[in-house]
């Protein structure tokens, strides 16, 4: 199939029109404004980055497991350690981004310029072009009259040859001699003008196919640059998500190393207040104190015995509980 080119599909029949000059102008304008929008989105996803980048650094400087120790002391230090790491990472990204909306804008100003001194020479160009057409128009105009005023005296004169004296014939036929000379001095200006219309021409057409290929070659390399642009902001972003993944191995594997049980002996080793439990507090009965004559104390916060009752130990109104027939009635 055969390759379209801007050369051979922007004309226009009507010499004076530029309707397909101002359409390739056109979609230039509108690629030069891509190029914009893409920039300005790479600016905002840099500042995005950045925002990022900064609250993930503020929040690695936070209290994180401060009264923890050992081994998970461990994994978490690096975890913060690694979360600033992750911040540098994307403010590291943030700053690729701008530099690659930076090529970007260069690249946008570069075609600017360059463009601008085609652009000069072709309005330059259209304006002489559609001033010689108006110019021949008006010759052409003129050439029409004069050589209607040439064939009205003429006809003129030939209807007088028989009616008119001879020095009538004389004013006619100067008159005639006037009008042809008019005549002829319009179609020497008009035929130049014609002339000097047709070499303008060819070269508009000279400069309209060298336009076309210029800004063809500017929208090949336009379209060209967009593409890798992009390919290469979607490289770095892959690649930021290959060095997240890094950052969080670095992680896992120190969480690897954490030790739940030597975690557990480590706090046994260093904060240990004893191996010995408290003794059991034995029930101590009452009126079997009273018996032996002994009296106990109980660890506080317990009360004080009771003074004994002043009886023998076998007398009948006095028994224990455990006793059988303990009674609180006495008899």
């Amino acid at each position: 199939m055969r390759e379209q080119h801007f050369k051979d599909n922007f004309w226009n029949t009507d010499i004076t029109s530029t309707a397909g000059y101002d359409t390739i102008i056109q979609h230039l304008n509108d690629g030069k404004r891509t190029c914009k929008e893409i920039e300005d989105f790479m600016k905002a996803r840099a500042a995005i980055e950045e925002k990022y980048a900064k609250e993930l650094l503020g929040l690695s400087k936070k209290v994180c497991g401060h009264s923890e120790m050992n081994t998970l002391k461990r994994s978490l230090d690096v975890f913060k350690l690694q979360t600033e790491n992750m911040s540098l990472s994307h403010l590291h990204l943030a700053q690729t981004m701008r530099e690659e909306a930076k090529k970007l804008e260069d690249f946008r100003e570069k075609q600017k310029e360059a463009r601008k001194k085609v652009e000069q020479q072709m309005d330059a160009l259209h304006k002489q072009k559609a001033a010689q057409y108006k110019k021949t128009a008006e010759a052409k105009k003129s050439y029409d009259q004069k050589c209607r005023d040439k064939e009205e005296t003429e006809q003129n004169m030939n209807r007088s040859a028989t009616t008119c004296s001879a020095k009538q014939q004389e004013k006619l036929y100067a008159k005639t001699q006037q009008a042809k000379q008019a005549a002829e001095e319009a179609d020497r200006i008009y035929s130049q003008n014609v002339s000097v219309l047709g070499k303008m021409r060819e070269e508009w057409l000279n400069e309209h196919v060298k336009a076309c290929e210029f800004f063809e070659k500017q929208e090949v390399e336009r379209i060209n640059t967009l593409r890798n642009i992009v390919w290469t902001h979607l490289n770095h972003l892959s690649q930021q998500c290959v060095s997240s993944d890094e950052i969080y191995e670095e992680v896992r594997k120190s969480l690897e190393q954490c030790n739940i049980q030597e975690d557990i002996e480590h706090f046994v080793n260093l904060r240990r207040t004893g191996d010995k439990p408290p003794a059991p507090i034995p029930y101590e009965n009452f009126y079997n104190n009273q018996r032996s004559g002994v009296v106990r104390s109980l660890p506080p916060p317990r009360r004080a015995a009771a003074p004994p009752p002043p009886a023998a130990g076998n007398d009948p109104l006095y028994s224990t509980v455990a006793e059988p027939g303990y009674s609180i009635l006495r008899y």
